[in-house]
């Protein structure tokens, strides 16, 4: 029983030792041990945060006194409220919100000072773009907590008169700051993208594993005509999951839309040919379907945290927004959402469809090469 049981630990041992050696002697089994593992914890640690360190703002400061003044040197002094702009008109807010050149627009009403010294309230409007609901509630609870610190130094000087400031909040594009208003839109794209990668990338795989691959490098088709019969049903796809996604945003959440169908897909089509492309890249470089598998991913998680979706590219250190530009994702959740709750046009977003042409035209390319050269 017991000479039973210690051979039966002894093939144990022996299997496990040759599945150890049979990891750790492939170099590329090693990468993939250490890498993804370091690489997801780097982009976790510094992209996936909702900590709120850079803000930029407009003021429009109309009371131009000493009490408005030094409520600008409070917010100033926070470290983490940065003027983009200093207004002169009222009609020049929504331009600085529309192209996002700043997250919040503080006015300040002509009687603010008068309005304090007399004991009333002084009302300090606040214009919030809440396209992103995180970034738009932390930067609303920045504003109040310097509102309450000039509070308390007012009463403090003026013998604990009770004239509080008091803050009017508007949150643009998404009024109550709900979180599914900023993430269905951004899911338009990110969930068919997940599809659409691991569709391209099985593809190439799976006929090098059914032994077919190399019987269609020899007809008379040329990469380019393969490439395209391979990427065009994960691009029709990609597209009807897009629109699944669409629907249920529209009429199960109730999310209003307020942009063109047609510019949404203009640029749903052309993110999808660029994950196409990429997912391509990954099957032409994969010798089976579970290499395809691993590698897609192992690039999806740091495309979806450098993305955009959930924290704002501007917090992320300077090396991850340089990398972001690699990132097809980040520029079609900004075109989704745009079109979906601002309800801009074409010619407003088509510096987000630039990147996804060039992303399509170098990975497309790519992948025919590598059908061609079969570079496993």
């Amino acid at each position: 029983m017991n000479g039973s049981f210690i051979d039966f630990l002894r093939r144990v041992a022996h299997l496990c030792r040759k599945e150890l050696l049979a990891i750790l002697k492939d170099p590329s089994s090693r990468v993939i041990l250490v890498v993804p593992a370091l690489m997801q914890s780097l982009l976790f640690g510094y992209a996936a945060t909702y900590d709120l360190t850079h803000v930029d703002y407009a003021l429009l400061d109309q009371s131009r006194s000493g009490a408005s003044t030094s409520f600008i040197a409070k917010l100033d002094g926070t470290g983490v409220f940065k003027r983009a702009a200093t207004l002169t008109s009222p009609d020049q807010i929504a331009p600085m919100v529309n192209r996002q050149d700043a997250l919040v627009v503080i006015q300040i009403g002509p009687d603010f000072e008068r309005q304090l010294n007399a004991g009333e309230d002084a009302p300090i409007q606040v214009i919030i773009d809440a396209r992103n609901s995180n970034t738009a509630g932390s930067a609303s609870g920045f504003v109040a907590s310097v509102v309450n610190a000039f509070n308390d130094e007012w009463r403090r000087r003026h013998g604990g008169i009770q004239a509080p400031v008091r803050v009017e909040s508007r949150a643009w594009f998404n009024p109550n700051l709900e979180t599914r208003w900023n993430f269905m839109p951004g899911m338009i794209a990110a969930l068919s993208m997940i599809q659409t990668l691991l569709l391209t990338a099985l593809s190439v795989a799976r006929e090098r594993e059914q032994g077919t691959f190399d019987q269609l490098l020899v007809t008379p088709l040329s990469p380019t005509e393969i490439m395209i019969g391979k990427a065009l049903p994960p691009v029709f796809i990609g597209l009807v999951q897009s629109t699944i996604v669409l629907l249920m945003t529209l009429l199960w959440f109730r999310v209003p839309m307020a942009g063109s169908l047609v510019t949404l897909y203009i640029g749903l089509s052309a993110f999808t040919i660029a994950s196409v492309g990429i997912g391509l890249s990954i099957s032409a470089v994969s010798a089976n379907m579970q290499q395809a598998m691993l590698y897609t991913f192992v690039l999806i998680m740091p495309m979806m945290l450098l993305s955009g979706l959930t924290t704002p590219v501007s917090n992320m250190p300077e090396v991850l927004q340089i990398a972001t530009l690699a990132n097809p994702l980040r520029f079609a959740i900004d075109l989704v959402q745009r079109v979906y709750l601002e309800g801009v046009g074409l010619f407003t977003v088509w510096h987000n469809l630039i990147p996804l042409f060039i992303i399509a035209a170098i990975t497309l390319p790519l992948a025919a090469w590598l059908f061609r050269h079969r570079l496993v």
